[in-house]
């Protein structure tokens, strides 16, 4: 079968790389005229290494990434809210969380591709189901490709989507974020270990990468997306933002440069209904596309190309195999949208009140309860 992959994102690169081992040939097409190593870092979770261990390309993101082994919530002074070990679910299932700059993820994934399975610079811009049952999809450049399905992993703002579902549009979260990766390697963070800071004027979080580097996060309310006012913010800013934090948030803000900087706000996708519609399946972004605040969204463009593997693999048919996708994935993806949405809800709370009420309960959560949810974003959907 020859699969038309609208978008070369770590879900579309991922499903390619899949399809192909499977005897399939593919064709991936970009919009984008390079694929320049923009972005900031990954959390893969060890669900998402399970399935690239599955896909075989376990061993090469691996190798680009550090191991993450212990999660920290800690409030503005750096007192701890909450802490969850994940070591013993790497134990039981052999692989662990993994951080990793996207650039190196995207890099690690694209040397498992032949070059002449993706097409640049080629905007896609609709597509048509032909009487073969085959699809049609026309690009902006004039040029057309005919494939016996399509594949839209084009991101949150997915045209495919569009096409399939008008209206479904990306919906603000009510906070905006700033990212940067940086060499950390003079400041002793410890190995393995995310923190994640609760503040009463923001949120902060940093996860190790490799070769010394530290990926970090700021979020900061915003009544208004876009906001004039977070637009020309540098690092300047930021470090005069988050001065109180406790350390090293001053420290790794002042190893900052403003070109650095990557600054978007927090959007997510509201759930839809359905990712299959008859030779064309939505995946990754496109399908279900998250807030970070589970550090899943990667991870479930992973997930989708390995599930996506599995029923081709078992279903001859295209259509009914993308229908079983659909019935795999659809509750599993729109458990983790809303409880991502939710989580952050109560992370970017201001009020004094209800801030000092959230921690007060966040560290007498049971150790019961992360590990219900750490089972089920680790074990349950793969």
């Amino acid at each position: 079968m020859h699969f038309l992959i609208i978008g070369a994102g770590i879900g579309g690169l991922t499903a390619a790389i899949a399809l192909r081992r499977q005897g399939h040939t593919v064709q991936v097409y970009e919009a984008a005229p390079m694929l320049r190593e923009v972005g900031a870092g990954v959390v893969l979770g060890l669900n998402a290494m399970r399935a690239l261990h599955d896909l075989g390309l376990h061993e090469a993101v691996r190798a680009a990434g550090s191991p993450i082994t212990e999660l920290h919530l800690v409030d503005q002074q750096g007192r701890q809210l909450n802490h969850t070990d994940t070591r013993p679910f790497s134990h039981r299932l052999g692989f662990e969380n993994l951080g990793i700059h996207r650039a190196a993820l995207q890099q690690a994934l694209l040397r498992q591709l032949p070059s002449h399975c993706l097409t640049l610079a080629c905007p896609f811009e609709r597509f048509e189901v032909l009487a073969t049952g085959e699809v049609r999809a026309h690009f902006a450049n004039g040029s057309e490709a005919v494939g016996h399905a399509l594949l839209g992993a084009d991101g949150i703002r997915s045209r495919v989507r569009r096409q399939i579902l008008p209206g479904t549009e990306p919906r603000y979260a009510g906070y905006t974020c700033w990212r940067a990766v940086v060499d950390a390697s003079t400041l002793g963070l410890p190995t393995g270990h995310a923190y994640e800071t609760w503040g009463r004027t923001g949120r902060f979080g940093y996860v190790p990468l490799a070769h010394g580097q530290t990926y970090w996060f700021a979020c900061i309310n915003s009544a208004q997306p876009r906001n004039p006012h977070f637009q020309h913010f540098r690092v300047a800013d930021l470090r005069r933002h988050f001065a109180d934090f406790h350390a090293p948030v001053p420290q790794l803000l002042a190893l900052t440069r403003d070109d650095q900087l990557l600054w978007n706000d927090i959007i997510d996708l509201k759930p839809i209904p359905h990712f299959a519609h008859g030779p064309v399946l939505l995946l990754g972004d496109a399908a279900h596309a998250t807030t970070p605040n589970l550090g899943q969204g990667a991870g479930q463009a992973v997930e989708d190309a390995a599930i996506l593997a599995n029923c081709l693999a078992n279903q001859a048919d295209i259509r009914e195999a993308f229908q079983t996708f659909e019935a795999r994935r659809h509750a599993r993806t729109t458990r983790i949208v809303q409880l991502s949405w939710h989580l952050g809800r109560v992370a970017q709370l201001e009020n004094p009140t209800l801030v000092r009420l959230r921690n007060t309960v966040m560290r007498y959560v049971p150790a019961s309860i992360n590990q219900q949810q750490m089972a089920f974003l680790f074990e349950e959907g793969y």
